[in-house]
């Protein structure tokens, strides 16, 4: 490592023997996209930050609001009515000033994100709506970038990561508007879910940009934390 104090900062995950250092090198290396700052985007965000994620940028263009604190739990009460993405940085900055965070402040379209993604090594959706999933999926085909795409509501999620020329999420649910999962403002969400939902999205950064394990690339991975099932289903 190139410092005394990240040796010790990361010396419980170099000691993982699927990342070690060299892994730990490709994580201060990378470039990782997140779009959505909400109960997702914001717990990969620190997750990631912890873990070392050299630059990221976080994208968000709503405000918080208390009714986000239930599963939003790096916001405070106080920042009700701050920006989202703004907070969030300020929060990553307070756990890991070696991380390179960049904020936009913006709604992702599809006209934007090319541009905006296409000096990135891996995407992260963290919206909301199954429409915007869609969108950053078909924009990553068409730059050949992986995404990890998760949805969460009530007890239960599903997280899918989707890899060029892979099976994608849209051949699960083609209609996206009335398909998948609801977004949280209609449905509900349990902060479990949703925080469980954001930490296999953390991990599925890690693992592909390591190298370690095996990513869900063309499966979709889903739980009910009712009655604690977890299955995957192959995507061809």
């Amino acid at each position: 490592m190139e410092n005394k104090e990240s040796e010790i900062r990361y010396s419980r995950q170099i000691a993982v023997e699927e990342i070690g250092e060299d892994g730990q090198r490709a994580l201060r290396d990378a470039r990782v996209f997140i779009v959505g700052c909400g109960a997702l985007g914001s717990m990969v965000a620190m997750q990631l930050a912890g873990a070392g994620i050299g630059h990221m940028t976080i994208a968000d263009f709503d405000t918080v609001d208390i009714s986000n604190l239930q599963r939003q739990f790096f916001f405070k009460t106080a920042d009700a009515g701050k920006s989202k993405a703004r907070m969030l940085f300020e929060a990553i900055a307070g756990l890991n000033p070696d991380v390179d965070v960049r904020v936009e402040e913006s709604l992702i379209t599809v006209e934007s994100a090319p541009g905006l993604f296409s000096d990135y090594d891996f995407i992260v959706d963290a919206t909301d709506n199954a429409c915007s999933k869609s969108m950053v999926e078909d924009v990553c085909q068409k730059i050949s970038l992986p995404c990890c795409i998760a949805g969460v509501s009530g007890f239960r999620g599903q997280v899918m990561t989707v890899t060029p020329g892979d099976g994608k999420f849209a051949e699960i649910f083609p209609d996206a508007p009335d398909n998948g999962i609801a977004p949280c403002s209609i449905g509900g969400v349990m902060g479990p879910a949703a925080a469980l939902c954001a930490s296999i999205q953390a991990s599925e950064v890690i693992k592909y940009l390591t190298g370690a394990g095996r990513t869900l690339s063309g499966r979709l991975l889903t739980f009910d934390l009712l009655t604690d099932t977890f299955q995957t289903y192959t995507v061809v």
